[in-house]
């Protein structure tokens, strides 16, 4: 593959190709006008959020090399960033141009080629950070991994976003195959996608967008992962069209939902997902191949360019700079549950401590079996163990075993279990003691999640993370009711991830 940049400026020109002649034809365009620009962008030969974004901040320098003043600038600027709607980084790239417009056209280009060298970094940061966390989620050794539409070198200013993530793996022999959705509109995975694979030399398929569902159904997949080209403030995800059904297919056979996006195209001013406004594209998109009508005359479309899948469908969403696991309950009805229906007993079991009594919890039944599926949902299939500590952690490790249906662990407290144990010594809140699990309870390529009522400074949870790790047993992270932050137990635990369904921060 070519390691040419996805949009580059020649003396007052952008150069890229054009994305709608791939695979078969390499049509390079040479923009000079952001009219030009505007009509390339909204015919998709210039397509994917971070390449958009690049985009936008060098029409934006067309623009100001061109006018001697500013407002037919900022006119030409609302034109660009209206030429897809849905897109956030469009008019994130206008705008970071923008800011520099007092300062003059040579001040804008050098902003928009920032921006473009940034994404380079950017795309290599995020990109490596999901093949991290792909190998995480997925125990076995070669993935075999969905993608949708095209997150490669074309829709980004550098390796790419969830293809990016794909390359990383495929660079250390850790792809078994990659399925490659065929993806309206203009079938950009057939078209662009399958090329990048192809030219890379990774194992792929092509399918059709609706067998991708079925491919799940089968086994055939470990996970699916995705670019994005907005992002609500809580989570909700704008992709391609046809993302939301692949996320409702993944859930039902519990697999990893994966999204792969730059911070930028996190939108904070976007409540939910509810409020993105979605691209209509041209009927002729579909009643019609390559000039072919292929079906009757007059027939009405519906052809939005995306979709929006909800927050809780996404196991994660990963940027340059972290990864947020949007579905993590602990926020709304069941967090305001537990916190109602928890008490605080004071100077318990000795002055100076408060203990923290959830028997109302366990008291509701629709309260504590809400709260193990919500465990169980935000780890989907990642884990194949609950480990549950005595005494209080067996109630909600019992409820997350069998909402998840997976196999039961007791650790116990020392002389309670029978046969060859492991042990350990750790410090409670109020003392210390010592916890023991047996030997055969978990097995080597076993993945354990670690569940306790209360955490507070994290000592019984690392105790039993390392009784698992000793046993050559992974931890695939710690769910508890509470989390108590003031005491910095999730400091303690860190790097493993926490799901607390509720957080004291008193």
């Amino acid at each position: 593959m070519s390691a040419e940049p996805t949009l580059a400026w020649d003396d007052g020109t952008i150069v890229t190709v054009d994305q709608t002649a791939l695979p078969h034809r390499r049509n390079v365009l040479r923009i000079t006008t952001v009219d030009e620009l505007i009509d390339a962008i909204a015919r998709l030969a210039i397509r994917g959020a971070p390449a958009l974004g690049i985009a936008g901040a060098l029409g934006v320098a067309l623009s100001a090399y061109r006018h001697r003043t500013d407002e037919p600038v900022r006119s030409d600027a609302a034109r660009l960033a209206a030429a897809r709607p849905t897109a956030v980084n469009l008019a994130w790239g206008v705008e970071r141009a923008l800011s520099r417009l007092a300062e003059g056209a040579d001040a804008v280009l050098a902003e928009a080629i920032a921006l473009a060298e940034e994404d380079e970094r950017v795309n290599r940061a995020a990109s490596s950070r999901a093949a991290d966390l792909l190998r995480g989620l997925c125990p076995r050794p070669r993935l075999r991994i969905l993608t949708h539409c095209h997150t490669g070198r074309l829709a980004t200013g550098g390796v790419g976003t969830a293809l990016g993530a794909v390359h990383h793996l495929a660079e250390h022999g850790q792809v078994e195959m990659v399925f490659a959705t065929e993806t309206r509109p203009l079938l950009q995975g057939a078209r662009l996608t399958v090329w990048e694979l192809r030219d890379a030399a990774i194992p792929h398929r092509l399918l059709v967008d609706s067998a991708a569902a079925s491919a799940l159904a089968a086994g055939l997949v470990d996970c699916v992962v995705v670019g994005a080209d907005r992002i609500a403030a809580n989570g909700d995800v704008a992709n391609k069209i046809g993302t939301y059904p692949l996320a409702v297919a993944a859930a039902r056979h519990r697999v990893p939902f994966v999204v792969v996006a730059p911070e930028s195209t996190i939108d904070e001013a976007t409540p939910a997902g509810a409020a993105i406004s979605i691209e209509q594209r041209p009927s002729d998109e579909v009643t019609s191949v390559a000039g072919v009508d292929t079906t009757c005359a007059g027939t009405m479309v519906f052809n939005p360019a995306f979709d929006v899948t909800p927050r809780d469908l996404v196991t994660a969403i990963v940027t340059e700079d972290r990864v947020w696991y949007p579905a993590d309950p602990g926020a709304g009805d069941l967090a305001d549950r537990i916190d109602r229906l928890a008490t605080v007993v004071e100077d318990f079991p000795r002055p100076g401590v408060r203990f923290r009594d959830l028997a109302g919890v366990y008291a509701q039944p629709a309260t504590l079996g809400a709260a193990a599926h919500a465990v169980a949902a935000a780890y989907r299939d990642a884990f194949s163990h609950v480990v549950a500590i005595e005494a209080r952690g067996f109630m909600l490790g019992t409820a997350v075993a069998l909402a998840a249906e997976k196999p039961l662990v007791l650790v116990r407290k020392a002389g309670k279990l029978p046969g060859p144990l492991r042990s350990v010594k750790y410090d409670l809140e109020y003392g210390e003691d010592v916890l023991e699990m047996q030997e055969s309870a978990i097995p080597p390529d076993g993945r354990a999640l670690i569940v306790d009522d209360v955490l507070a400074t994290g000592g019984t949870l690392a105790a039993v993370a390392k009784l698992v790790t000793e046993s050559g047993a992974a931890v695939a992270g710690f769910g508890v009711l509470l989390e108590l932050a003031g005491l910095g137990g999730g400091r303690r635990l860190h790097p493993h991830r926490l799901v607390a369904l509720r957080t004291d921060r008193s």
